[in-house]
């Protein structure tokens, strides 16, 4: 089966595109420049800029024609000056461009790579799914904060997919995703930060996540486009762990002690006010002292990923 896959260098991307060659699909991708994640395999890559202009369309729709799915991983978390314009760019104009793209050449399905920042959550005797409310707000921060313009654009383009008439599309939404091919690192800045230091760390936040292996998130997409219901949203998760659990389970692989006293929320607070100053300063080399990003590690943000398992069959790794 011929696919197209746009972030195919990106963490969940440059796992997906090995899922589908391991089936023997064609794969082509949509990518601003190459990557080492993608280096030496058999894909057909085409440098096309994600938007909504006329050119743009056409040109994606020449890259698709012949497919049967889009998988649309490509996303962008820019803490940058000017960075809530170009998510918008990305996330919903780029989007846009490739509905319209895709409804020109009759794909079957479209998989809209999300994320979990859309989706509600609670304690882990409660954790929230597809239909918790999220006070974006209250948990994110107004207008102008770097975590806010994510989690609006994401949310405006999973809007935009479910009700675009012309395509049929299904949404995934992946929590905290761990695993190979993270060479940026994104999620695994954490593990990769106490492999580096010297000692074994003796501390970990209060809080929680629904954390996934990446493998596992790469077989979700592509479950979502056999198994999926049209316009329906599936969060793509696992285990949901304490970080003190989580990092415990990493300093056990990299041979270290465990993290066993809590980081208190004044603690947390006072880093996050200094995290604030250094990340106004270089905002991507300090996007995970971003003050909003350590309240959030305080925090137990556990959610269930019981509907992709029930409908799709997504393993639990």
């Amino acid at each position: 089966m011929k696919v197209l896959v746009t972030g195919a260098t990106g963490f969940i991307g440059a796992n997906l595109v090995r899922h589908l060659l391991q089936r023997d699909d064609e794969v082509h991708c949509i990518i601003r420049k190459k990557r080492m994640a993608i280096e030496g395999l058999d894909l057909h890559l085409h440098q096309i800029p994600l938007n909504d202009d006329h050119d743009s369309v056409e040109a994606l729709a020449r890259a698709m024609d012949g497919c049967e799915a889009v998988y649309h991983v490509a996303g962008l978390f820019d803490p940058s000056v000017g960075g809530a314009q170009r998510m918008r760019s990305v996330h919903v104009f780029g989007l846009r461009g490739l509905l319209r793209a895709a409804e020109k050449v009759g794909i079957r399905r479209m998989v809209v790579c999300s994320s979990s920042v859309t989706v509600g959550y609670g304690p882990r005797d409660a954790p929230g799914d597809e239909e918790t409310f999220l006070d974006a707000e209250k948990v994110y921060g107004g207008q102008g904060a770097t975590l806010r313009a994510y989690h609006d654009t994401k949310l405006q383009a999973e809007h935009m997919a479910a009700g675009w008439e012309g395509v049929d599309t299904v949404i995934v939404n992946p929590d905290y995703i761990v695993g190979a091919w993270d060479v940026k690192p994104t999620s695994g800045q954490l593990i990769v930060a106490m492999s580096k230091l010297p000692f074994s760390v003796p501390v970990h936040p209060k809080g929680g996540k629904c954390f996934m292996d990446a493998d596992d998130c790469a077989l979700g997409h592509i479950l979502a486009f056999e198994r999926g219901t049209r316009g329906r949203r599936y969060l793509l998760g696992a285990h949901n762990l304490s970080y003190r659990e989580f990092m415990g389970i990493s300093a056990e692989a990299l041979g270290k002690a465990p993290p066993r006293i809590p980081v208190p929320d004044r603690v947390m607070r006072l880093a996050g006010r200094v995290g604030g100053l250094l990340h106004a300063r270089d905002a991507h080399r300090f996007a995970g002292l971003d003050p909003s990003v350590l309240r959030a590690m305080q925090e137990e943000r556990y959610r269930t990923a019981q509907r992709a398992v029930d409908e799709l069959g997504v393993p639990q790794t």
